[in-house]
């Protein structure tokens, strides 16, 4: 059941209006539910409880202290992709040995901080990075754990944008290469080559190419094994998609029976290998943990009408909500109180000075200048993607425990914004 519904023609989170949220804390702002984020947790964590498995939260989808708390208290671990990253991880009580370190650039720094705090495992994307950890956890005194993140070539039929498993993509090494890696990482001394990993892009509605790159990796883990290369996790990495509500899109894959697939899979493959030893197996789910829990409270500043469009224009904006600009995504849109005007079928539009600055294309509303209009499915890849374009302080969030609102997040004043700039003298 949604935590966002309407009552009495008021839109609420849980026991909160956005009305009243939009009253005490102004507009443009993210509200979150916890009891949407904790039960998007635990579809997670029932469906791998008893098994050797470990979800690794994606932080990139939404890295706010809040969320990473009341992660890290149910026992998520974290997938980072940036050492500020990590530093949230920390700031939020978050555990550093259930750190899964991704991305294809990860600096000297980054490196050092990560192995100080002895991090789970560093998922490596090349031969270069390779020498550099091994040159870094050397003048350490360290052994860094890793694992190779595997570039499957298996189509995710996803948008280009965030497609990562085939052989155009940045990420990863290339599975024709992938043998020969693991031999040079295994010569290499400071590395502890521990685990396979791979991650083929975001928003996946079928869990078919997901298990398709498990056969790949499978199969490779095999290899590796017959060299005396022995691997003690596999790593799926996420990319399970949401419901975006967009009409004629197909329906995500339950997160409960994809995981059983993938339980099913790698425990019959484990049964046929008669000297096979246990495998834990790593999810680093992001969207279906945080996408659904947040809604982007804005307010109508005017109604234009044109031509040949009609225009909504609101508080929101591009900085604030990237994905339909960059994305051409498609984002719900309602308003919070029910009735009034007549629908009018309006492009939603904010005020930054970019005609790409839109959040919704003909849309039938029936609102007036003043009201309030929700995006719904914002809480992943909204705060985190948002830029201060235009000299636009980033949204305040709110997360609703109930019947009560909390500030997790204030709002930005443009005082904040050049507060490390400086003039010359």
């Amino acid at each position: 059941m949604s935590q966002f519904s309407y009552q009495d023609g008021v839109l609420h989170a849980e026991g909160v209006s956005l009305s009243a949220i939009a009253e005490q804390f102004g507009t443009p702002t993210y509200v979150y539910s916890k009891a949407a984020l904790l039960a998007n947790f635990a579809a997670y964590a029932d469906a791998c409880r008893g098994r050797d498995a470990l979800v690794c939260y994606a932080m990139k989808a939404n890295s706010n202290l809040a969320i990473l708390d009341l992660l890290a208290r149910q026992g998520a671990g974290f997938d980072i992709v940036s050492g500020g990253e990590l530093l949230r991880v920390l700031a939020a009580g978050g555990d550093p040995r259930k750190v899964i370190f991704s991305g294809v650039g990860k600096s000297v720094d980054e490196m050092r901080l990560a192995l100080s705090h002895d991090i789970l495992c560093f998922n490596v994307e090349s031969i270069p990075e390779l020498h550099r950890l091994n040159e870094v956890a050397g003048a350490l005194g360290k052994q860094a754990r890793i694992s190779l993140r595997v570039n499957p070539n298996v189509d995710p039929k996803t948008h280009p944008y965030i497609a990562t498993g085939l052989k155009a993509s940045k990420f990863g090494v290339a599975f024709d290469d992938a043998l020969a890696t693991y031999r040079a990482a295994a010569q290499l001394p400071h590395l502890d080559v521990v685990g396979i990993d791979c991650h083929i892009g975001s928003q996946l509605l079928d869990d078919e190419p997901l298990l398709e790159a498990l056969d790949r990796l499978i199969e490779l883990i095999d290899q590796l094994g017959a060299e005396g290369i022995e691997l003690h996790h596999l790593d799926m990495g996420g990319g399970i998609g949401i419901d975006y509500r967009e009409q004629g899109e197909a329906p995500p894959v339950p997160v409960g029976d994809y995981l059983e697939r993938v339980f099913a899979r790698v425990d019959a493959w484990r049964a046929a290998r008669h000297n096979g030893k246990p495998i834990t197996v790593i999810f680093e789910p992001g969207r279906s943990i945080v996408g659904d829990t947040g809604v982007l409270l804005t307010r109508v500043e005017f109604l234009k009408h044109g031509e040949e469009k009609n225009f909504c224009i609101v508080d929101a904006a591009m900085n604030d909500m990237a994905r339909p600009a960059l994305y051409q995504a498609w984002m719900d849109m309602q308003p919070v109180v029910q009735g009034g005007a007549e629908a009018t079928a309006y492009d939603i539009v904010g005020p930054i000075c970019e005609s790409g600055d839109w959040l919704a294309r003909d849309r039938a509303l029936a609102i007036t200048a003043g009201d309030l209009l929700v995006m719904h499915t914002a809480g992943a890849y909204g705060m985190t993607m948002a830029s201060n374009y235009n000299t636009r302080g980033r949204a305040a969030e709110v997360m609703v425990d109930g019947a009560t609102p909390h500030l997790v997040r204030q709002r930005e004043n443009p005082a904040d914004l050049y507060a490390l700039e400086s003039v010359l003298k």
